[in-house]
């Protein structure tokens, strides 16, 4: 059996293996002459339909195994205790070093060439919770350093055939966004350019495309061509939406960065449209919005959802990180209030509540879905002999949700986390490339937009419901642009039906800390990571889902809201020997968004507060 002892010595081995004082490779005069040879790779890459979606590494080199936990700070630095040598599952402790570098071993055996891009969701830094050790300014530069050069490790650099002034790129695009804890002191980021835009544009020189770089300086935002002249992922900078930023103050005020965020956006999807390109959103901080609480300042969640339902024909998808739960979000383009503009709500942010309630409280809000008709959702046609006498019914709903493909709503999906607030994990996500498969790689970068470039975008034409509601007293015109809608001829987008470029389904990787932890301190194993299939969106089961389009998370939420407890449970009376109804896709999606970890069926749901919300 190792040793307490034998095991900071294994972890301090792991943990300079790759040491955080190492130089990475930034922007330098002559540095990219200078690359080694092993780094770059001319060959031209190939698509093969997936991408990894991975956030919240959040490595501490502080963190120590066989420490006590510090139910204080959150932390694992000090004292004797049960830590483990790749992180303590189920607690407020960061990641040590161990479970950061193996994870990339991993990526880098498993994954490396199986992938399209990288979407990396930002928190790559400690939180500030331990007062005898507190984070400088300059440890979080150098943990983000650090964390950049092991994707540029990982995957290389190639130069572009354009001549010996382009710049480098890493091989396999990665995209990252700021997160809320790579910055200090954490949440307050304040309006552009500032110091962390420029360290961050110099961190991330071999990610940010040359063209992007003075948009990402002047508020940290930016987009990357992952497929050229098909799919720009856009890289959100959530910091200015985020409501626990003091520094800034919503999206309504012409002055806040918030306001030029999304003008920015808008215009980008603007340009996007004209060149018949789709994006994939991705950001740290996730839209959450329940009836009480919210992560984003509610005028910046007005506008996001705007945007969204406008540029449907767009938009392929959202991903974000920041909150440890695996689940998704609807936005529901009915919430929109254009007229009066958005005001704040009086909830405060989704961190002052426990993960369960915040669960419960989407769970409610899915249940006052639309109602479909029984079997709706396994035919959507619309044909006479398909509907039957269930023809009105059918219609009815379809009114309700949108149309065929539900395009009331658009989606967020939230990923789980890397540090081990329960189980690390990681997402690989596979989509449609019909059509894609022989695409060239070449440097076709995308000029950031301006307003000039573009036609103008005059407010749309009010349809006569809207023409009605602007006749109630005390409605104001938006102090923004409104963007045109879709063509009422233009196909549904990819976020809606299945086409080229569509999200077909994921598969959750997990790392059972349990299991290996034990291995590494009672059997001698050697110390390494092995992430295994939690699950898939294609398995069978209660939450199968055939593709990832609006129409099946409705369909799935929909299942979700309806009635049913957690598990069955023998009725009080047992004489009566009754059993409560059960909801098995609420159970699937409970344990599913506790990553494995949490026993949901011995939840006490009336009492839920025990789980309560860590690392956000």
């Amino acid at each position: 059996m190792l040793s307490t002892v034998l095991l900071l010595g294994l972890f301090a081995a792991s943990t300079f293996a790759v040491p955080l004082d190492q130089q990475p490779l930034i922007a330098d005069p002559g540095r990219d002459a200078q690359i080694s040879s092993e780094l770059l790779s001319a060959s031209p890459n190939t698509l093969h339909g997936r991408f990894l979606h991975i956030t919240d590494f959040h490595p501490d080199r502080y963190y120590k195994a066989g420490a006590a936990i510090d139910e204080g700070s959150g932390s694992c630095h000090h004292g004797r205790g049960p830590t483990g040598y790749f992180g303590q599952e189920g607690s407020e402790c960061d990641s040590p070093i161990s479970l950061v570098n193996e994870t990339f071993r991993w990526i880098e055996d498993n994954l490396k060439d199986q992938i399209d891009f990288v979407v990396w969701t930002g928190d790559s830094v400690r939180h500030d919770n331990d007062e005898r050790i507190p984070r400088t300014y300059n440890e979080v530069v150098e943990v983000n350093q650090f964390m950049a050069q092991k994707w540029i490790e990982l995957f290389g650099i190639r130069k572009h055939p354009t001549g010996p002034g382009s710049i480098p790129r890493v091989s396999v695009p990665v995209v990252p966004t700021i997160g809320n804890n790579d910055i200090t002191p954490h949440n307050i980021f304040k309006t552009g350019p500032n110091a962390w835009t420029k360290k961050f544009a110099e961190a991330w020189h071999y990610f940010i495309p040359e063209d992007q770089r003075h948009s990402f300086v002047e508020g940290g935002w930016f987009l990357s061509e992952v497929i050229p002249g098909k799919l720009v992922v856009i890289s959100l900078n959530t910091m200015y939406f985020f409501e626990s930023n003091s520094a800034v103050d919503g999206c309504n005020d012409k002055s806040e960065s918030g306001y030029e965020h999304m003008e920015w956006l808008r215009v980008q999807l603007q340009l996007l449209r004209s060149r018949g390109m789709k994006a994939i959103l991705m950001g740290h901080v996730a839209p959450a919005r329940s009836r009480d609480k919210t992560n984003w300042d509610e005028s910046c969640w007005q506008k996001y959802a705007l945007w969204t339902d406008r540029y449907r024909d767009v938009i392929v998808g959202g991903l974000y990180g920041h909150m440890n739960l695996d689940h998704f979000m609807l936005q529901d383009s009915h919430d929109i209030e254009i007229e009066s503009g958005a005001k704040k709500t009086s909830g405060g942010p989704v961190t002052t509540m426990s993960k369960m309630d915040y669960l419960t409280s989407l769970r409610n809000q899915w249940s006052e879905l639309p109602s479909p008709p029984s079997g709706v959702f396994q035919d959507f046609t619309t044909t006479e002999e398909s509907e039957g006498k269930n023809k009105k019914k059918r219609r009815k709903y379809m009114k309700k949700i949108g149309g065929e493909w539900a395009e009331r709503y658009s989606v967020s999906l939230v990923s789980p986390s890397v540090v081990p607030n329960y189980f690390p994990t990681l997402r690989v996500i596979d989509y449609n490339i019909t059509g894609l498969e022989n695409t060239v790689f070449e440097d076709q970068s995308i000029c950031d937009a301006e307003e000039s470039f573009l036609s103008p975008t005059p407010l749309e034409e009010p349809s006569p419901e809207t023409q009605k509601k602007k006749k109630n007293k005390g409605k104001k015109k938006p102090g923004f642009k409104i963007p045109h809608g879709p063509s009422p001829t233009a196909p549904p987008g990819p976020a809606y039906s299945n086409q080229p470029l569509t999200l077909l389904g994921y598969t959750q990787y997990f790392a059972n800390l349990t299991q290996l932890n034990h291995r590494v301190a009672s059997e001698g194993e050697e110390p390494r990571i092995n992430y295994e299939v939690e699950y898939s969106t294609g398995d069978d089961g209660v939450c199968q889902m055939k593709d990832l389009t609006v129409r099946s998370f409705l369909e799935l939420a929909t299942r979700i809201g309806e009635e049913g407890a957690v598990s069955e449970d023998i009725d009080s009376d047992r004489t009566a020997n009754k059993k409560k109804k059960v909801n098995e896709a609420w159970r699937t999606f409970l344990i599913r968004a506790f990553t494995g970890f949490v026993d949901v069926d011995k939840l006490d749901l009336e009492e839920s507060g025990s789980i309560t919300v860590t690392g956000l």
